[in-house]
């Protein structure tokens, strides 16, 4: 008798690896309906699954939105520049990749790594933010920029799993909207813990 209901639990236990972000990344999708108001929504994430992941709290879905309240202050005006800069961005990368030439390339490369890195510092940021979500927006930057660029392993992890997760997520049904951004963030979460 015990040992089915031992493994029903453990399954009901890596179920809940697959819900409790994909609920997160539904309350996501929510906060980013405003455009610009992706990096206190991805903090929130950061919150809500660090709570689920420490405390137990199972709550994903309206913790991010607890976890939102938090952080929409301190974090809305920098995501409002971040989204400029990423409109720029992808603007000159349109045009670059009309043209021809090694100068052009190089640009390009640039670009590409500047967006890279950018990436990289954002799902720090977040996973930062969420893990102390009682600090300040310059602690936040601070511990953010160590957790992303003073490792090579840690930053490849980051990126690794930002480029990885909407890609591998295809195979489930609007796994990108729900998953594309929670498996980085929780992943994040998994390196600052052996940081």
């Amino acid at each position: 008798m015990t040992r089915p209901a031992g493994v029903s639990r453990r399954a009901l236990d890596w179920l809940g690896w697959v819900a409790n972000p994909a609920a997160a990344g539904a309350a996501f999708t929510v906060l980013c309906l405003g455009i610009v108001t992706w990096l206190p929504a991805l903090a929130a994430v950061g919150f809500a699954l660090n709570r689920w992941r420490t405390d137990g709290d199972t709550r994903c879905f309206t913790g991010v939105f607890v976890g939102w309240r938090k952080y929409w202050r301190q974090l809305l005006p920098h995501s409002v520049l971040m989204t400029i800069a990423a409109v720029i961005a992808a603007s000159n990368l349109s045009f670059l990749s009309g043209r021809s030439g090694p100068l052009v390339l190089t640009l390009f490369m640039i670009h590409v790594g500047l967006i890279a890195a950018a990436v990289t510092y954002h799902l720090a940021l977040a996973v930062v933010a969420g893990r102390n979500s009682s600090g300040s927006a310059a602690d936040w930057r601070r511990t953010a920029f160590r957790l992303a660029f003073t490792s090579v392993p840690r930053g490849t992890a980051l990126l690794g799993a930002a480029v990885a997760a909407p890609v591998f997520s295809l195979v489930v049904p609007a796994g990108p909207m729900l998953l594309g951004t929670t498996v980085p963030v929780l992943v994040g979460l998994l390196v600052a813990d052996h940081s």
